[in-house]
Order: structure tokens, then sequence, then C-alpha cells
């Protein structure tokens, strides 16, 4: 290689997604989503469904929210509130230890007099502190000591307000102190300038910024950004507060008088809180966590375990998604990666990916009623899937092989398809030259003059059609005995059979509970199992008759899969009877719809699920007078079984 060597940097991906991630399965989220509406739910339901549990090897909104909870229990389980008054006291121990070995040293009643003084100190830090701010120490050691405390609980509400405050006043001296208290007062003359809506607050604000920017490492860019950053932090600070037990509070407000050794720091900070409050109202000012652990936190390390208590509340309720608007845009990614790592964004970014993919390629679309719904291409595509089950079934069972032929006979039909391995249809050489002819154009010269994809063959047809009328029971006790998915995946599958492949035949899809009803597969899909008593045969083969009487150049055919005998008629007004046990009167009539459909020509098979010896009787009656046949398949069998009656009728044709 010549010229200078290329060299190479490799890091961390942060441009979303990681692009070596496989795509995200949307068949599988697809059937997932249409067993769950097949199952009763609705398509909205079913997508949050999708979106809670996850899918293979991408977790759902509900665990990525339990690891939330779980780091929230963790969290709250390992500290407590009590680090800064726990160091006060220690300080304050050494001070008063060191005192009264001086005083222990002197002579005098003098000395006897403060060893007294420091025996009648209060009980409580706080209290303590607030009666030793004028004393006069005899130890130098004790002094230090003392002013450590002042010093400390300074810094510590410092570091509450301000992030990397402790930062800027490494060394602290009356100056450094006073520098603070100028800072607040002037903070506090800005925030109220803004409250006011003057309109010189943006120079304020620079100027501002100019005189203490050092003790603002954020560089907020306004005077907004400078708010929002202090109100969550004052916010957090206060739900410390609140967590606190009366004791602990009232020892804390003893104790912030006592900040640096002049109260006016104490007076300002709570003045600024103030003025925050009433400026971000939104904010949480009075959540609160119960921390039991045994690792006590200072008032700082406090705050910010309140802050991450806070993120991690205001991500559950993002990953939740049960607020009005809600969308997975909402989740803040970055706050994720703090709580929960890398994983938990792709994992995160996968679904949103899923919901925003399933909409933009259609599979969801809204209904008029501004319900979602699934689309006519995912009923292709859970069609698909339903027969892609079923001829496996069948291939196992009878070696039949899968095809896209559209008819038995070879009569063209003038439409054509692209070639695939295994076809015997004649190639149709106009559009094979047509398709080589443009993707040279597009490719360019030195492209093959013939490819494999450039072939179309095509599509034949079989010589006669058929009009084919599927009725399904749709009565309570399929719901009740399981069989209520497994009828829908098998109308799924041969509407799915019939449209892609056999695409002259007519089908039609015809429900009966009390009553029967023509159904498209899409509303099929959608149908609630509903209590209702009657299995309403005879309306359904009324309706069959009259699909068969509407295709008269068709053979007609009727399927009927069925768990009860007829329990239900209609009468010629319109009203449905239902009787149980069967009636004479809605047996004849059934029996005599049967015959009407044998003098039509039709051939009758009915799919008897579950064991029944009444309905045994009766189907046994049917075939022989509709001279169809009986099949008893289990309910994981139904679609071979429907489907394989159906291609056994085209075949005898």
């Amino acid at each position: 290689m010549t010229g200078r060597a290329r060299r190479y940097h490799y890091g961390a991906w942060h441009g979303g997604s990681d692009p070596l991630e496989p795509p995200v399965d949307l068949r599988s989220a697809l059937d997932q989503i249409g067993r769950d509406v097949m199952e009763g739910a609705s398509p909205r339901s079913a997508l949050e469904e999708l979106l809670r549990t996850g899918t293979r090897g991408t977790s759902g909104l509900d665990e990525l929210t339990r690891r939330l909870w779980q780091r929230r229990s963790e969290l709250q389980r390992r500290h407590n509130l009590d680090g800064t008054v726990q160091e006060v006291r220690r300080l304050l121990d050494r001070a008063l230890d060191q005192e009264r070995r001086a005083l222990a040293a002197e002579d005098g009643e003098d000395a006897r007099f403060r060893e007294l003084q420091l025996s009648a100190l209060p009980p409580d830090a706080g209290g303590s502190v607030r009666e030793l701010a004028e004393y006069d120490w005899r130890s130098a050691e004790a002094r230090e000591a003392f002013e450590e405390i002042r010093r400390m609980l300074g810094g510590e509400l410092l570091e509450q307000r301000f992030a990397g405050m402790k930062d800027a006043l490494r060394g602290t001296t009356p100056e450094d102190v006073e520098r603070v208290r100028a800072m607040l007062d002037d903070l506090s003359e800005l925030l109220a300038a803004h409250a006011r809506g003057d309109s010189d607050v943006p120079r304020r604000f620079d100027e501002f910024m100019a005189e203490h920017g050092e003790f603002f490492p954020e560089s907020p860019r306004d005077v907004d950004e400078l708010i929002d950053a202090l109100a969550a932090r004052s916010a957090a600070a206060q739900r410390m507060v609140n967590s606190m037990s009366e004791q602990q509070r009232a020892e804390l407000a003893e104790l912030s008088q006592q900040a640096f050794g002049d109260p006016r720091i104490g007076e300002a900070l709570n003045r600024m809180d103030q003025q925050l409050r009433s400026l971000r109202p939104g904010e949480d000012w009075s959540g609160r966590g119960r921390f039991r652990g045994d690792q006590p936190m200072g008032l700082a390390e406090a705050t910010e375990a309140m802050a991450e208590l806070g993120e991690l509340e205001q991500l559950a309720e993002q990953l939740g998604q049960s607020y009005p608007g809600a969308s997975l845009q909402d989740i803040d990614l970055e706050a994720l990666e703090r709580q929960l790592g890398e994983r938990a964004v792709v994992d995160a970014q996968r679904l949103a990916d899923i919901d925003e993919q399933l909409r933009r390629q259609g599979l969801l679309q809204r209904a008029p009623d501004g319900n979602l719904r699934l689309s006519p291409r995912a009923m292709r595509r859970l069609g698909e899937t339903a027969l892609r089950s079923v001829i496996s079934q069948l291939r196992s069972r009878q070696g039949e092989r899968d095809t896209d032929r559209a008819g038995a006979a070879g009569e063209l039909t003038g439409t054509t398809r692209p070639w695939a391995y295994g076809d015997t249809e004649p190639w149709d050489t106009g559009r094979t030259v047509r398709n080589a002819v443009l993707r040279r154009a597009a490719s360019g010269p030195s492209a093959p003059r013939l490819d494999i994809e450039d072939l179309e063959v095509a599509e034949t047809e079989q010589r006669s059609r058929a009009a084919v009328a599927l009725c399904v029971d749709t009565s309570w006790s399929m719901v009740q005995d399981g069989r209520w998915v497994p009828m829908k995946r098998t109308a799924l599958a041969l509407h799915h059979l019939v449209a892609t492949r056999y695409r002259s035949d007519a089908l039609q899809l015809i429900t009966f509970g009390r009553h029967a009803s023509t159904v498209d597969v899409g509303e099929l899909a959608a149908l609630e199992g509903t209590w209702e008593q009657g299995t309403n045969l005879h309306h359904a083969l009324l309706l069959a008759g009259r699909h068969v009487r509407r295709n008269p150049d068709a053979q007609p055919v009727v399927l009927v899969v069925t768990d009860g005998e007829p329990t239900a008629h209609l009468e010629a007004d319109g009203e449905a009877v239902f009787q149980y046990p069967p009636t004479p009167r809605t047996l004849g009539v059934t029996l005599s719809e049967v015959d009407s459909l044998r003098r039509l020509g039709a051939t009758l098979s009915v799919f008897m699920l579950g064991e029944d010896p009444r309905l045994e009787a009766f189907v046994d009656i049917v075939a022989r007078r509709g001279g169809g046949r009986v099949v008893a398949p289990s309910a994981d069998g139904l679609g071979a079984a429907v489907v394989g009656d159906y291609l056994r009728t085209k075949r005898q044709r």
C-alpha cells in the first residue's frame, strides 16, 4: 500500500439503535398481535400488550419498569438520611472531648463554670451547636473541630442546591462566605425580576453569570435554564426534608442556621427555595421517600438520592404509557441509560421501532371511529402465517407440498408473476424480455443480458370454479372449550389460500350463534366471544344457499365447523327461536335446508369438534342427506382438516 497508511479509530456507538442489531421482527410482532386480537382483544390493547411484554430477545416495558422499581428499592434499603447529623455529632463529641481535657488542666472557678456549661448542653446536636455558637473555646483543637462543623454544614447546604459548589469552595475563607452570600442576594434579585416580567432580565442574567458563573459549572444559556436546574435540585432537597422524621427536620433547621457561622446563608437559601417554588410549581415539592438502610448519607448525597428517585419515578411513568397522549418517544433515553444501562436503551428503541413500523407500513390503521384496527395488509400476513402452519400439517400428514399455482388445469388467466423455484407454468416471454431491458437500462451495459430475477411465468386457473361457504359456530361453547382461536385461524388460512392460490373461487365466511351473518375476514378475526345461547345452523345454511345461488356457474362447496347440535332456527318473520334440547321443528327445518343445498349440487362437509353423542348422530344424518362427509379433528388439527377437504374437492373436480 503506497502513501500514508490509513488509521482507524473504534469506539462505542452513540447514533441510536445499534446498526449491527438484527432488524425488528415485524412478522413475529404481528403474529402476537393477531393472536391476541383473535382471542378477543382490541388491536390497540393487543399492541399495548406486545409493548408491555416485549418480543423474543427484547425486554418489554413491564420488565424495564420492574428493573426501575428494583433499583429504587435497593437505593432505599441501602441508605438512610442521618449522615450529616451523625457527622455533626462526631465532630461535636471530638470538640467537647478536647475542650473538657483543656479545662481539666486549668484551676479556678471559670474552668469549673465552663465544665458545668458544657454538661448542660441540649441533648440534640442542633441545640448543642446553637448553644456553642458564642462559646469562647479554650482548646484550639476543639475550636477547629467546631469550625469544621460550620464549614461542613455550609458546604452540604450549598451542594444541595448548586451542583459542584464544593469544587468552587475548595478552601472556605471568610471571603468565600461573603462571595456566596453576595451571589445568593444577586440571585434572589434576578429571580424576583424574572417573576415580575422585567424587560431587562436577559441583561441582568448576563451580568449575573459574568459575576458568579464559577458557581454554575453547567453553564445555563438563559434565566429559564438556570431556574430549571435550580428548581429541580431545590425540589429534591425539599423531598429529602419531607422524608425525615419530625425530630430530624427540627434538628436540621437548627443546624442550617449555623452554616458557615452566618445565619444569613440559611435565610438566603430559604428565600431562594420559596422563589423557585412559585416559579416552578410543577416540580414535585411534596414527594417523599422511605430510606431504611444502614449507610448514612449527607445532605448533598441524600438530595442526589432523592433526585435519582424522582428520575426513576418519571421513567416508570414514561414506560407505563398510562397518561393521555403517551408515546414511546417520551422516554428519556439518557436517563434510562443512567439507571439501567445501554441494553435497556436498545430494548426501548426496538419497541419504539416496532410501534412506528407497524403504523408506517400500514399494518395498523385508524378506523373512522378513531380506534386502531388491523389493515388488510396485516390480515394477509396473518392469513399467510395461518396457511403456512396448515400446509406444514398437511405435508407431514399427506406428503403434499406448498405450491404457488393459481389452479390445476392449466388454463391461462391473463396475469403473470415472478418465477419461483419449482414453477412449471410457461414463461411469459414478453414480460421477461421487458424486465431484462429495464434492468440493464438501470444497471448499465455490463449487466447480464438475462437474469433469473427477470423471469415471469403465466398464471393458470382451474377450469371449474367453486362457490365456497365456510360456516363457523360462534356460540359460547366454542370460547369456553378453547376452540375459538383455532376456528379463526382456520378461516384465515382458507381465506388466504383462496385469495392467493384459487382467486377464481368465491369464498363466503358465515358465523352462526343465535343468528347467522356474513362477515369479512377482518371482522371474523376481531370478533369477540359473547355469552349467547343458540346454534342456528339453519340460518347459516340459508345464507350459504344464497351465496351458492349468486354464483350459478360455480361448483358449490359448503363447510360447517361446529361443536353442538342445532338449538335454534329462523322463523319466516326473521325471529330466531331457541330451545334446548332441540325441538323437532328446529331439526326439521335445518335438515330441509341441507336437502335444498343438495338439490343445488352442493357438497356439504361437517367438521365436528368435541365428543357429543347427540351431535354425532345429527351430523351423520347431515352427511348422508348432504352427500358430504363428517370429519372429527382436534382443535389443533381443524385448520388442516378444513383446508385439506377444500383441496380434496378441487382435485375431484
